[in-house]
């Protein structure tokens, strides 16, 4: 039952930052222990931030309420299929479980097609359409050793 509580708000979210013309129609809830812990919306349009989905927005706020970077124990609602982005900050976060309403290919319907990221991911480097060139490799990974060598 908890479930289609948390998805509803999702959705509200999704239509009401649409409706106010923060950005696209997304909606994002974290839940942790039946309470929630963050919530956001697509803010991409008012804040001139690509990075501003509603999930990314959502792992912000949780992570500040919860204080602390990772949200082990919790899970995420979101009004739609996360894109590569969000998909990947959830995984950085280390959410427990994601539940969606709208896939993939409904946001694709929508005018929101990320099909050209998940493809761009599998191509060699040197295939992408963005170019990509890599250089002073050994001074970056010295830093990476030094971080290593670090009693945290």
């Amino acid at each position: 039952m908890g479930e289609q509580k948390w998805m509803k708000e999702a959705i509200a979210l999704a239509r009401n930052g649409m409706d106010k013309g923060d950005g696209g129609p997304f909606g994002c809830v974290i839940v942790k222990n039946g309470e929630m812990v963050g919530r956001g919306w697509n803010q991409v349009s008012s804040t001139n931030d690509p990075t501003a989905h509603a999930e990314i927005v959502a792992i912000r706020d949780a992570c500040k309420q919860l204080n602390r970077v990772d949200l082990e124990g919790c899970e995420v609602y979101a009004s739609c299929e996360p894109c590569p982005m969000c998909l990947g900050a959830i995984y950085w976060a280390r959410a427990s479980k994601i539940y969606f309403a709208a896939t993939k290919n409904d946001a694709a319907d929508a005018g929101f097609d990320d099909s050209f990221i998940y493809k761009e991911i599998n191509l060699p480097i040197a295939d992408r359409s963005i170019k990509m060139e890599c250089f002073s490799r050994e001074e970056a990974v010295a830093v990476f050793k030094e971080w290593l060598e670090r009693d945290r």
